[in-house]
């Protein structure tokens, strides 16, 4: 009786005082510094407009690409698979939530059987009088099993499913970000290589109308062969220009299409326009670094898996313990007839305490817990590692932004005394008082700084998307998860 009652009262005290093994997780301190470096040069930038880290792609101010980036939130593949990914997550969790609950079932089964009356049983019964070889048996039955989670094995699994669960949401809300920054950045891309495209084509219609002033000369005895044969190759030198870009085009507009959950080529009417390249806007708020742990999902996902490898240690440590279940069943069995099976002698009952311990299985428990501590370390260092990569995209994409928009204005003078100096020098060829050569030279550096200045202008407005989506833009962290 004694043992009965200590049985009993440490069921009770370790169910009701809810003790778990395993350490208790607590967030890691992650030292960062109050301001970014390249804080002050974003927030003294002049832009015509300004966006908010929620809806950035609203301050670029061009309708087409915030429509496209609603299409693609809406359509994505990879949205998708994300979301398939929480529906499994969720799931996990539901089924370690009903691991801590008791499990009823319900049985019932109807026999009829022929005895053999060849085996020693059957040539016994067949010696009784009124022996009948049929027989039947009628059996129906309640039960229910409860495991004890005295030890908080099931609470540290329940714990890790919860945790597991929170990095899918997240992980779900990062691919929603990478979806919207890649497709603003495809858009760029592709407006970039248009006006690329546009410049290329211009200076070989300038190149032609310079080889037909050449050729008329030629004719009329006026220039020599040589500078006819200058004049077509700097023609065809640009015009080979064209192709690669074409080509660069082509990829990215395929590439836009498939972000947008569309076959290749859906959208290329819609885009075939040339249109101004989107100016990067002002940050209206670029916030702290410290800001970093709760707005980029992507450092959610590595603190929550940390939370559930700490958890699984728990677990693991949980195996050292006895498991504790009870069992009950209520039912009915008779072999006389069905119209007994619920009668009073016909019921039936029983309940049980089960008890489950790994005695001489500890090598391999220690083993498993050096598992769950090998990869609680592993899921530490990965956090660790993935808040120093959030500040460093953040530095990067900031010294980007800065940088791209000097080397934009700076090219856009110099293009500006170019086009100035080109027509300086053709008027003076027109005059015999330079050579063709020097009209060629002008129309090769104004050609390379105008592209130069496209390239800069494309790469300041992707690296102002770098920085939204380095600062975790594109949604509101309090009502995500």
């Amino acid at each position: 009786m004694l043992t009965h009652r200590f049985l009993a009262l440490l069921l009770s005290v370790g169910v009701s005082t809810g003790c778990a093994v395993g350490p208790d997780y607590r967030q890691p301190d992650a030292p960062l510094p109050d301001r970014y470096l390249g804080q002050s040069g974003v927030e003294q930038r002049h832009a015509s407009s300004s966006a908010e880290l929620v809806t950035w792609w609203e301050g670029f101010g061009d309708p087409l690409l915030t429509r496209l980036v609603s299409v693609a939130l809406d359509q994505n593949l990879d949205l998708a698979q994300a979301s398939a990914r929480v529906t499994q997550a969720r799931a996990g969790l539901g089924v370690a939530n009903a691991a801590l609950l008791p499990s009823g079932s319900a049985s019932a089964q109807a026999a009829r059987s022929y005895q053999s009356v060849e085996t020693p049983l059957g040539k016994l019964l067949d010696a009784t009088p009124g022996f009948d070889r049929y027989g039947n048996s009628y059996e129906a039955n309640l039960g229910a099993a409860w495991e004890l989670d005295v030890f908080g094995g099931l609470r540290r699994g329940r714990e890790a499913a919860l945790a597991e669960y929170q990095a899918s949401a997240a992980g779900a809300t990062a691919t929603r970000l990478a979806v919207a920054a890649q497709t603003a950045d495809l858009y760029i891309t592709v407006r970039g290589l248009q006006s690329r495209i546009a410049i290329a084509r211009r200076q070989v219609e300038t190149q032609q109308k310079l080889l037909s002033t050449v050729s008329l000369l030629y004719s009329k005895g006026l220039a020599a062969e040589l500078e006819v044969r200058q004049a077509e190759g700097a023609l065809a030198q640009v015009r080979a220009t064209v192709p690669v870009l074409e080509t660069g085009l082509d990829a990215a507009l395929n590439g836009l299409d498939v972000m947008l959950g569309v076959p290749p080529g859906t959208y290329r009417a819609e885009l075939a326009g040339p249109k101004a390249i989107p100016a990067a806007p002002q940050l209206a708020r670029t916030g702290s670094p410290a800001d970093l742990l709760r707005r980029r999902p992507d450092l959610i996902v590595a603190e929550r898996r940390l939370a559930a490898a700490n958890a699984r240690i728990g677990v693991a440590i949980a195996e050292y313990y006895p498991k504790f279940s009870l069992s009950a069943l209520l039912g009915s069995a008779t072999t006389v007839a069905s119209g007994n099976l619920f009668s009073a002698g016909a019921s039936q009952a029983a309940g049980v305490l089960g008890l489950r311990w790994r005695l001489f299985d500890f090598g391999r428990i220690n083993a498993q817990i050096e598992l769950a501590r090998g990869q609680e370390a592993e899921a530490l260092a990965a956090y660790r590692q993935a808040v120093l990569r959030a500040t460093e995209d953040v530095e990067n994409a900031f010294s980007a932004l800065i940088k791209r928009e000097d080397q934009a204005g700076t090219l856009a003078q110099g293009e500006t005394s170019l086009t100035q100096a080109r027509n300086a020098s053709f008027a003076a060829y027109q005059k015999g008082v330079v050579r063709l050569i020097e009209v060629l030279l002008a129309d090769e550096s104004l050609l390379r700084t105008s592209d130069a200045r496209a390239q800069a202008q494309t790469e300041s407005a992707r690296a102002a998307v770098a920085a939204f989506k380095a600062l975790g833009g594109g949604w509101e962290p309090a009502a995500a998860i």
